[in-house]
């Protein structure tokens, strides 16, 4: 079975089960600051987990693109990967347990055919706040899982995914993945031979502000199981970078190295570092990131240069342009890479240029601060790193070839303390968005559509948003726009804000196709895949219509909720885009 098949079979089997499939989201989501990329398939349906009606109705499935950089120094082994494709399914306050189960044993028992003995589950174990899954222990016996295939684990739980929210057990199916060796009859989920391919969330709680669980008014599920993880079971390999979603990557490196991949463990493990960070990086771009020094652009930049500095490793260079192009053939499915091929291939090569001169001057301070010198302090290797962005293990390497040594430990001293400065920094990141679901993120969010339309009724038709992060406390609203914008334009801008906020204009949600929205003249990414219906919210009177967007929501009801409108800042953001930071007063 190829990814093609495998994503099929999954959709139409969903279908049969009454589900509606939904759209593939952008990897960098849309006004959800809670996550720097979309990672899991939950991601951007949050408002419907938390009980506003989907316009698909209660049962869903899609594929979604996913980003994860949290174990980015795990890949290079056989299964983990930074871009990756979920299968999802989703019921809204629909069925429950018995039937989420039931449907995924059948899709993997009956329709893939994984046979019971390579098939084992893990179940919730219970603790303080929640007592032991008894109920999907019963359903997985009923089913014909001996109890011995059957772990019982204390974090098998899933969220809240911000403070507060919905959360609950998890029941995760793992398969046996050698092929040369049977299945020992105790299931240990430890033993690495046990591949997790899916995982139930069962959300039937709420936590609230003061830490405790209450039983939710809406129970939902959750279904993720990784294409990857499966499609390398499916094939019986026990390593995922011999699919087909990878193989002709791994063929053109191969033959741009001259290596063979799986002869050398080094030169394989940089292949497998190579191949994901390029792909993740193709898929990045293709959702609007660019290089930078902040947020997506960080982590792109830094996928990027990993890239390369593998490619040391293989004795290559120049070479991530080339190692891109079989990325868009596995992927011909999605529009968004075709229609971006050019940008792709030009963001790689200037920033693999940009990246060989970081290192030529790198270098070059290498050798200033090795000279007479019998060894390099953490901290100055650390200033390597930080201020000329020169990889450790390249200094590792220079100093090896002159015999000098390195303070390795004060080096990764002072890199955790630099770490924990990052995490406290980006902490706001986490923080809120449309998890919290907040009086004032929302009264912000209905601010930011308003500021849209200002935007391109005094600048222009052609502006668009290119992101959004939304607080509590701040909107900050990035928007496609070459120019500084004058003082007179800002105040526009404010003023007709102000404006729809003291006429009183109702926010109104309706159900409609996208075609239906396109017509009204509702704003969206219509090159992007919609379901068969769409939450739009119209800001109007009975006169005038002021605002139109296809969106999930939070709303609220009447612009005279708001209070008034500042703007605070406006700065570039990247080429091409502006950035706008705005507060309600």
């Amino acid at each position: 079975m190829d990814r093609k098949q495998l994503i099929k079979s999954f959709i139409d089997f969903y279908k049969s089960k009454n589900h509606k499939e939904i759209e593939n989201h952008s990897l960098i989501p849309e006004n959800d600051p809670t996550v720097l990329f979309t990672t899991a398939g939950m991601h951007p349906i949050v408002p419907y987990l938390l009980g506003q009606p989907h316009p698909l109705g209660k049962r869903l499935v899609n594929v979604q693109r996913c980003i994860r950089t949290g174990d980015i120094e795990e890949v290079g082994d056989p299964i983990h990967h930074t871009f990756f494709e979920m299968l999802g399914n989703w019921s809204l306050g629909d069925y429950w347990k018995k039937e989420a189960i039931e449907y995924t044993f059948e899709f993997h028992t009956k329709i893939l055919k994984i046979p019971l003995e390579k098939y084992a589950v893990t179940i919730f174990a219970g603790d303080k706040n929640a007592k032991k899954d008894d109920e999907a222990m019963k359903i997985w016996l009923s089913l014909g899982i001996q109890k011995e295939r059957i772990a019982l684990l204390g974090d098998n739980w899933w969220g809240p995914a911000g403070k507060t929210g919905p959360c609950g057990p998890c029941t995760e199916m793992f398969y046996w993945s050698p092929n040369n060796i049977p299945a020992p009859k105790i299931f240990n989920p430890e033993d690495k031979n046990w591949v997790e391919i899916g995982n139930d969330v069962l959300m039937e709680f709420i936590k609230d502000e003061s830490g405790k669980y209450n039983l939710a008014r809406q129970k939902n599920i959750d279904f993720g199981g990784g294409v990857e993880r499966t499609l390398a079971t499916l094939n019986k390999f026990d390593d995922n970078y011999l699919t087909d979603i990878w193989k002709q990557i791994i063929e053109r490196i191969e033959k741009i190295s001259g290596e063979k991949y799986g002869e050398n463990e080094a030169e394989t493990i940089a292949m497998r570092i190579i191949a994901d960070h390029i792909k993740a990086s193709v898929f990045l771009i293709a959702d609007g990131a660019s290089p930078s020094n902040m947020g997506q652009g960080y982590v792109l930049r830094r996928l990027i240069r990993r890239a390369i500095r593998y490619g040391r490793n293989l004795k290559i260079k120049n070479f991530t342009k080339q190692v891109a192009l079989p990325i868009f053939e596995i992927y011909e499915d999605y529009e968004i890479l075709k229609n971006n091929k050019e940008k792709i291939l030009n963001e790689l090569e200037k920033e693999e240029n940009r990246f060989l001169e970081t290192l030529e001057n790198g270098i070059k301070e290498f050798e200033k601060t090795a000279k007479d010198c019998k060894e390099i302090s953490g901290k100055s290797a650390f200033l390597l790193y930080q201020s000329y962005g020169f990889p450790f293990e390249i200094t590792k390497e220079l100093a090896k070839e002159k015999h000098i040594k390195i303070n390795e430990k004060e080096f990764y001293n002072e890199l955790t303390k630099h770490q924990e400065l990052s995490k406290t920094a980006s902490a706001g990141v986490f923080k809120s968005g449309l998890q919290d679901n907040s009086e004032q993120t929302t009264k912000l969010h209905t601010a930011a559509h308003l500021m849209h339309a200002a935007l391109r009724k005094i600048l222009n038709s052609e502006v668009h948003q290119k992101g959004s992060n939304i607080t509590p406390e701040r909107i900050r609203f990035d928007f496609s726009f070459d120019r500084k914008l004058t003082n007179e334009e800002l105040k526009k801008v404010e003023d007709f804000v102000n404006d729809a906020i003291k006429k009183k204009y109702n926010i109104v949600r309706e159900e409609m196709s996208p075609e239906q929205a396109k017509k009204q003249g509702a704003l969206g990414f219509f090159e992007h895949k919609y379901g068969e219906r769409v939450s739009v919210y119209t800001v109007c009177d009975s006169e005038n219509i002021c605002s139109k967007e296809i969106c999930t929501g939070p709303h609220v009801l009447n612009t005279s909720d708001l209070g008034h409108f500042k703007i605070i800042k406006e700065e570039a953001s990247s080429a091409g885009v502006r950035r706008i930071k705005a507060v309600l007063e």
